[in-house]
């Protein structure tokens, strides 16, 4: 197909997307394929290209809540517990009580931090003091709500958030414009391990909003049809390499909740599978998204070293307030909140999302927009789980291999180092100390 074609049929800016696919579509059968071919992964990137951040539909109806450096991990995990919000940026403040205070880096933001982490954070560290008090004969911790007993260990509760950079536990901070394009999202998703990409202003810096992993698998569905993206996308999962096709971090259902949530903070990609002992099969997944469930229930909180896995994948969630009869469209996505905490449109715990080898790339993008699902389970005919994919494995397929993302982490890369006691000098990273 002549280039010339793609670069006339996207510029026209009174076309929707579907028209424009449409248009495409049209010069592709009308166009002699044997002259002025161009490949797919450059028709591709043209097509996305045109596509301005701006287009996509409601970016800004998620709640954008900031955190500060210098907020305590207790006040960060119920802030966002309160508000309802999975994730937010991290302000390059360390004084909260004194906003105006000068930043240390250019860039006002240095990291992003969700909700998850810094849970299994601290009952990680509550773990650890439990086990250093019975091995000195001392006090057991009150069994109270998580907030009482981070207020009651301040050592843990009273940690600063800037100072988790050394767990590694903030994703990079790497922001697009609302002028720029989808492919530029694309890129940023499939280079770096960043769970959304944020959107801010260029006036004041301020995120507006942010683009999820889902968005743009949702928008590459969009291009169905376009012999660019089919080409691709109707490959079988057999022809494709991913990082954990052939591995799968997992829990037995026989094992306690706590055993679970050390694992799932121990396998950094947000979900462990839960496979039956005795027959190996898939009975359900754990995932990140699940972890408020732990802190809204003291009874699983305090017996979390005692209750089995297959009981809480079992618990039944009350969603008497959720419509069945929502459109499950591009718009409906973003408007129920996909950056809420509690998230209704998840598959429950015990029906994870599965797909097999044999399935095409597009059939299993199809099957994670659809399940609001970050991952599908790879499993064989006698249902056990061979390997596991996530949005971001789906997203590398699409994005060509050797293309500088163009990003700027700011002061992200600075903080961390900070953090962490590095800096660097001449190109090597050098330890301050």
């Amino acid at each position: 197909m002549d280039l010339r074609h793609i670069e006339n049929a996207m510029k026209d800016s009174d076309s929707g997307m579907v028209e424009k696919k449409e248009t495409l579509n049209s010069n592709i059968n009308n166009t002699d394929h044997d002259n002025q071919g161009i490949d797919s992964g450059t028709a591709l990137q043209l097509f996305l290209d045109h596509i301005p951040i701006s287009s996509i539909p409601g970016i800004k109806n998620s709640p954008v809540l900031e955190l500060r450096a210098g907020d305590s991990v207790s006040d960060a995990i119920h802030k966002l517990y309160e508000k309802d919000v999975f994730g937010a940026p991290i302000a390059d403040i360390f004084d909260p009580d004194n906003a105006t205070a000068t930043r240390r880096f250019l860039d006002p933001y240095i990291g992003f931090i969700d909700f998850a982490s810094m849970v299994l954070w601290c009952l990680e560290e509550l773990e650890n003091e439990e086990r250093n008090r019975k091995d000195n004969g001392g006090e057991e911790i009150k069994k109270n709500g998580i907030f009482t007993m981070l207020e009651q260990n301040p050592h843990i509760g009273q940690t600063k958030v800037g100072e988790l950079a050394k767990s590694f536990l903030w994703d990079p901070f790497f922001p697009v414009h609302l002028d720029e394009t989808l492919f530029h999202v694309l890129l940023l998703l499939s280079k770096h391990r960043v769970q959304v990409v944020p959107v801010i202003e260029r006036s004041n810096s301020n995120v507006i909003g942010f683009i999820t992993q889902n968005a743009v698998i949702q928008f590459l569905l969009q291009s169905s049809g376009l012999e660019w993206f089919d080409s691709i996308a109707n490959k079988a999962l057999s022809e494709f390499r991913f990082e954990n096709e052939e591995h799968v971090v997992h829990v037995y259902e026989d094992q306690s909740i706590a055993e679970a949530l050390h694992t799932l903070q121990e396998s950094r990609i947000g979900v462990i599978a839960v496979i039956n002992r005795g027959t190996k099969k898939l009975i359900g997944s754990i995932r990140s998204s699940d972890i408020h469930l732990i802190i809204e229930n003291d009874n699983l909180l305090h017996n979390r070293k005692n209750l089995t896995v297959e009981e809480f994948i079992h618990m039944e969630i009350n969603n008497k307030d959720f419509d069945p009869s929502i459109e499950r469209d591009l718009r409906a996505l973003f408007s129920s909140g996909i950056l809420r905490l509690r998230n209704r449109f998840l598959p429950r715990m015990d029906l994870p999302v599965t797909n097999k080898k044999t399935d095409t790339l597009k059939q299993v993008m199809k099957n994670m927009t659809e399940t609001k699902s970050c991952f599908s389970f790879l499993i064989n005919d006698l249902q056990q789980a061979t390997g596991v994919l996530t949005l971001r494995d789906i997203i590398i397929q699409f994005a060509p291999p050797c293309i500088d993302s163009s990003i700027h982490g700011g002061g992200f890369f600075e903080s961390a180092l900070e953090q962490t006691g590095c800096h660097v000098e001449k190109a090597t990273l050098a330890c301050n100390h």
